[in-house]
Formats: C-alpha cells, structure tokens, sequence
C-alpha cells in the first residue's frame, strides 16, 4: 500500500472509530447518568471532531507535488498535528475542571456494569488503534498519524480512570471517579505538550538527532574521490531533513568528474529515507577554503576503510 491510500486510509479508520465511540457512550449516558461516561462521550465527540481535521489534513498532504508546492505537501503535516495538540490540551483542561468541580462536592454515583462495559470496551479498542496508527506512523514517516497515536494512547488512559472511578463509586466510593479522572487530565495534558513539542520543532527547522548527522557524513565520505566535509547543516523542513554540505575534491578535476561525484554523493544521501533535499558545494581541497573557526571538518581519514566506495564491502 502506497503512502498516500495509507494515511487516508487510517484517517477516515480514526474518525469512524471515534464517533462510533462518542455515540455509544453518548447512549450510555443518557440511560445512567454515569459522570465519568459522560466525561468520556465528551472526549470522544472531541476526538471526532479533530479526526475531521486530520482528514481533511491528511487529504491535503498526500497530494502530489505541483507548481506552487514543488516539494509536495507533507509540510503541512506539522500544523495538522498541532491542531490535535491543542484538542487534547482542551480536553485535559475540561476534564480536570469537572473533575476538581466533583471533588469539592464529595464525589457523584454512578452506574455500575452497563457503564463499566462502555468504558472497558473503549480502552481496547483505543489500545489497539493506538498500535495501528503508531505502526503507521512509523512506516510512512508521518506526524500527523504519530500525534493520533499519541492521542490515543491518552485515551486508553482516561477510558480506564473512568473505569477505576465507576468501579470505585460502585464499592461505595463515588469520589474516586473525580481523582481518577484528574489523575487522567494531566496524563492528557502531558501528551497534548509532547505532541506540540516535536511538531513545532518540525516547523522551526530543529536539527535532527546526531545519529542522522553521522550518518550523512559518513556517506559522503564514501566516495573515494571526496577527501573531507564541512558545513554539514541538516534540519528539519516538516516531517523531512533537508541537507547542505560542502565536499573537498581535487581542484584539477574536469566539470564533468566533479559532476559525477557531486551526483553520487547527493544520491548515496538522499538513500536515507528521513531525507529530502540534498545541496552539495564542491571545494578544491587545494584552497584550504575551510577555517576552523565555521565548524566542523571530517576528511577522508576519519572514515574507516570499509566504508569507502570502491571497497570491498557488501
């Protein structure tokens, strides 16, 4: 399955789940009066709600590349995320509220097995939505689908507070409902935080983690004709890394070799699959064009030799 039918697809699986799940305890509520049920009809009405976002959001990134967006638009993706940042962060704050509202008033009674069941059903379901989306995330490299993950992740939290609340109000202490659910409001609001920090990392440019830097160096020292790099800047442009680099070849080269080479290296980079964009600048090494004091220089020697292009390696 290709990206594109991918993500639609685990958008559209989301906000059915969900408003399945929002009618359902909906119903729920009506029939028991249940204040946690009906904290968590309220959540997932929330979640339906921005699952039309990540739709629509996710529809406008899977499509192709164009005049006015020659890149794609996965760009968009960071933004789509933050959105459901902001909807769990809404949820958490609803859900503490209503929950420091019932503490003060000792706690309320709620109903016992129909409730009960509602909410044990909704944990699972959310768990294993939770694993499918987080999967999908990581195979397609996408943070809108990483942010729903966590979502519900958050959601398996609050369904089985609930829980513990309707349980504990049925053995006769109706104040649990309220603690667990504030116990459930941080755990969301911590999320919706997690979430919004990684995607506005992806919308400033944040640099990726140094395991991906040493990577990129490493394959442009591969080719036995590249005798050092430096400013080697790599940074977060959306969901992908674009790179820029500078190579250190000989100057005597003809246009066409420093062609080739700068073609190879680009492309062994561009194998990375977090990776976009890759800019090379090519240096005769004669120059000495590199001073100390613009960072970083990596030459040829510090890459063991199994690593270099026209060795023997596999």
């Amino acid at each position: 399955m290709d990206r594109v039918t991918a993500l639609r697809r685990v958008g559209v699986l989301v906000l059915g789940v969900n408003l399945l799940l929002a009618l359902a305890k909906g119903a729920v509520y009506l029939s028991t009066d249940s204040l946690a049920v009906g904290g968590e009809a309220i959540n997932s009405l929330a979640d339906t709600a921005y699952s039309l976002v990540i739709v629509a959001g996710l529809y406008l990134t899977t499509q192709p590349a164009d005049d006015g967006h020659p890149h794609g638009h996965e760009r968009i993706e960071p933004f789509v995320s933050l959105v459901v940042a902001i909807g769990i962060a809404v949820a958490g704050v609803g859900v503490l509220w209503q929950a420091v509202q019932s503490v003060l008033a000792g706690g309320t009674a709620v109903a016992g097995p129909l409730a009960a069941g509602v909410l044990a059903a909704s944990a699972v379901v959310k768990y294993l939505l939770y694993r499918y989306c987080a999967r999908m995330a990581d195979t397609h490299r996408s943070p809108a689908l990483r942010a729903t993950a966590l979502d519900n992740r958050a959601d398996i939290l609050t369904a089985s507070a609930a829980l513990v609340g309707v349980l504990g109000a049925a053995l006769g202490y109706p104040v649990f409902d309220p603690l667990a659910g504030g116990v459930v409001a941080l755990g969301i609001l911590y999320t919706g935080y997690e979430i919004g920090r990684d995607n506005v990392g992806y919308l400033v440019g944040r640099a990726p983690d140094e395991e991906l830097h040493e990577d990129i160096i490493e394959r442009a020292l591969t080719h036995p004709d590249v005798h050092g790099v430096h400013d080697v800047v790599a940074h977060h442009v959306g969901p992908e890394v674009d790179v820029s680099l500078h190579l250190e070849i000989e100057g005597d080269l003809t246009l066409g070799e420093a062609h080739d080479i700068e073609t190879a290296v680009v492309r062994e980079i561009r194998a990375v699959d977090a990776v976009d964009d890759v800019f090379v600048h090519l240096d005769p090494r004669e120059l000495g064009e590199w001073k100390e004091e613009d960072g970083e220089r990596i030459t040829a020697e510090d890459t063991p030799p199994a690593r270099r292009l026209g060795s023997d390696r596999q």
